[in-house]
């Protein structure tokens, strides 16, 4: 299956107010991906209208948000099921900062429903870091029912490798996310402890506009999704 994990809605106050659910859905469709996730910043706000979009387009979707640690780290949690992706908005809520949105300084952040209308906005910033460390968000991930996935391993901004310098071998997350494939060599090299066939790669775009959403080029296996998140049927 070709995929794409990472992409931001306009729930998202860094991403492109063209990134509305159908839109997402029908320009992943257009450039053949079977799976794909929205995955916005610190909130699930934006999934019950992807969830219906996608169901209606017919393409496979997991739902999730991308987290952003109290040590600025972003971690992907992805789950199967929206109900669940929804049970961990309680717990983000009451992590968050509570720092008003400026939408003239960061961007509007839109909630909307499956036909694309705009049902309201959130009014909380939500580019910000949670009152929660790496751990404590991985914990609160898999709790209820995700999966973990480190985002953007090797990126110069909001890594595990930029905050941290490394990736805690007793960290128990799921994966990691990469660019491109050269930069497992650069993963391994700074740490060695992590073993290449032993772990779960991720190639996604973190698209913030449709034109970057992934092309049909990152496949990852049936057997593969089935051991990370179960039957997707």
């Amino acid at each position: 299956m070709f995929y794409d994990l990472h992409m931001h809605s306009c729930l998202s106050p860094c991403a492109e107010n063209e990134m509305t659910p159908n839109n997402i859905c029908n320009m992943a469709l257009i450039k053949g991906l079977d799976l794909i996730a929205v995955t916005d910043h610190n909130s699930t706000k934006q999934l019950p209208a992807a969830a219906e979009a996608a169901r209606n387009i017919g393409i496979g979707m997991l739902f999730g948000a991308e987290l952003e640690s109290s040590e600025e780290v972003h971690v992907l949690a992805l789950y199967r099921r929206l109900e669940a992706a929804l049970s961990l908005q309680p717990w983000i809520d009451a992590h968050m900062p509570g720092i008003p949105n400026d939408e003239n300084y960061f961007g509007n952040q839109l909630i909307m429903n499956a036909n694309d209308e705009i049902i309201g906005k959130e009014p909380q910033l939500l580019i910000v870091s949670l009152t929660a460390t790496l751990e404590e968000c991985v914990e609160e991930i898999h709790r209820t029912g995700g999966k973990a996935i480190l985002a953007h391993v090797v990126d110069r901004k909001n890594s595990v490798t930029t905050q941290l310098g490394f990736i805690p071998p007793d960290l128990p997350y799921d994966g990691l996310e990469i660019k491109r494939p050269e930069q497992i060599k650069d993963v391994l090299a700074r740490n060695p402890w992590i073993k290449e066939n032993e772990t779960e790669w991720l190639i996604d775009s973190d698209a913030h506009n449709l034109i970057d959403i992934s092309e049909a080029v990152n496949e990852i296996s049936e057997e593969t999704v089935a051991r990370l998140w179960g039957d997707l049927q």
